[in-house]
């Protein structure tokens, strides 16, 4: 009995080992391919964050253009404004002293008598409206 017990003990102990050694190679080849996993993981996740950062910091971008151009869009506001009065004062000032006297230098000399009565009462609205227009140009260089 002892030799019979002693074979069965052999036996069982080679079983044994052969199913521990097979569990811990396909342990091994499981720990393997979870190690890939996770570097496949971590590599991806790594991209992930990057492409967020570059997202992140293009949305910064834009958002710093939109305030660069809103900020632009008023002054380019105010800018015109200060143009189209000064166009305005420059253009009222100029208009009665250049028409009676340039188109009657070109012009016969009978042309001019109607010329200058005709621009005559041109003039007389034109000053009243020429002195609140000088005056507008000036608090608008005032605050530039």
């Amino acid at each position: 009995m002892k030799s019979a017990t002693k074979k069965l003990s052999t036996e069982i102990a080679e079983t044994l080992s052969g199913k521990i050694e097979a569990v811990t190679a396909g342990s091994k080849k499981i720990k393997k391919s979870i190690e890939k996993a996770a570097a496949k993981l971590a590599k991806k996740v790594a991209k992930f964050e990057k492409e967020t950062l570059k997202k992140k910091a293009k949305e910064a971008k834009n958002a710093e253009k939109k305030v660069k151009d809103k900020k632009e869009g008023k002054k380019t506001k105010e800018q015109k404004k200060e143009k189209v009065a000064a166009l305005v004062a420059a253009a009222s000032s100029k208009v009665p002293v250049a028409a009676p006297a340039k188109p009657t230098v070109g012009k016969e000399a009978s042309a001019p008598k109607p010329a200058a009565k005709a621009a005559a009462p041109k003039v007389t609205p034109a000053k009243p409206a020429t002195a609140p227009k000088t005056e507008a140009p000036a608090p608008a260089a005032e605050k530039a």
